[in-house]
């Protein structure tokens, strides 16, 4: 259910991200006794998302979506529902059905955030889930070349090589709650997720990333297991770290969680296809900024990559633990 974040005494955690990595993170996290809020981006223009966006001037609802789902307390049965996608029929087809629950109950409630919330309690959801603003923001590429490329869905289908990325407008407010929650927080959590499409659009709001800045909470990367193509290509742990220092302006974290297991060559061979790899983690560049690495096995190999949720959220839990035993 939702907790009462003024007298939980919990742990509290805040993840910032989007994406499908940051639902798996989510889905053990909840199993832990950590008061969650996840603040999610909100830059995407593709897919059910992008057309809701575009036609009903929403915030678009799909990571959102995916978050809720990650972190509801409901029978398997209602999390498909949530998920699932129309095949057919003159404007439904592609559509998530959670995606258009959502637009609904921004209808119905008048806002958005109002909307969030209330099917948060309809679906027992374990925490927070918050939108990193009230409206949707443009993301925008600038590439090595020069080139400009605007919108999240088109970055990485670009095929350069990506310099910097900024959203329009530059100075948007982020949602009240979501600072209140990071000036709260006992731990801080970015990541898993595209970077510079999932991960980077939430810290380029200005008042999140100065807030994270000057919070005293443990600040945790959690690194992507495997490049992704016209985004991250060839990039090692210290490149994220790079490209999250570049846009920032500086390190923002105290420890690196990242996968050092072995990747069968077979699943490596159909990644490759697609143009991804492994992410290396060249282990001496990472501590020689300043980083502590937590590295262990932390994959599991279904039909694609995905975290161990449940051994990633042991490992965040024991740095929580004993971070806060440091304080006290």
């Amino acid at each position: 259910m939702i907790q009462d974040h003024e007298i939980s005494d919990q742990p509290r955690i805040v993840v910032i991200g989007g994406g499908t990595g940051l639902s798996v993170m989510l889905r053990g996290l909840k199993e832990k006794p950590m008061d969650i809020t996840a603040i999610v981006t909100v830059a995407d223009d593709g897919g059910s998302s992008g057309i809701l966006r575009s036609e009903l001037e929403m915030v678009p609802p799909g990571d959102i979506r995916n978050v809720l789902t990650a972190l509801a307390d409901v029978e398997p049965l209602l999390g498909k529902m949530l998920e699932y996608r129309f095949q057919k029929g003159q404007g439904l087809a592609g559509h998530s059905l959670g995606n258009l629950i959502l637009a609904a109950m921004r209808d119905i409630t008048g806002d958005f955030v109002t909307g969030v919330r209330e099917l948060s309690r309809v679906f027992a959801v374990r925490g927070r889930v918050l939108p990193a603003a009230n409206h949707a923001i443009v993301l925008k590429a600038e590439m090595a070349d020069g080139t400009i490329v605007e919108g999240e869905s088109k970055i990485p289908k670009a095929g350069k090589i990506i310099k910097r990325v900024f959203i329009e407008p530059a100075e948007v407010s982020p949602l009240p709650e979501a600072i209140d929650a990071l000036r709260k927080a006992d731990a801080i959590l970015i990541g898993p997720g595209s970077l510079y499409t999932s991960i980077l659009p939430n810290l380029l709001v200005p008042e999140i990333s100065r807030t994270i800045v000057e919070s005293n909470a443990l600040k945790i990367f959690i690194c992507n297991v495997m490049t992704q193509p016209g985004e991250t290509d060839n990039y090692s742990v210290s490149d994220h770290l790079r490209a999250v220092h570049e846009h920032v302006g500086q390190n923002l974290f105290d420890y690196v969680i990242v996968n050092n297991g072995e990747i069968p060559p077979q699943v490596q061979s159909r990644y490759a296809e697609k143009g991804a790899k492994v992410v290396h983690l060249d282990l001496d560049e990472v501590t020689k900024k300043g980083y502590k690495v937590i590295a262990d096995q932390l994959v599991l190999f279904r039909t694609y990559l995905r975290h161990d949720a449940e051994k990633l959220s042991q490992h965040i839990y024991q740095l929580v633990e004993s971070w806060m035993t440091k304080k006290r």
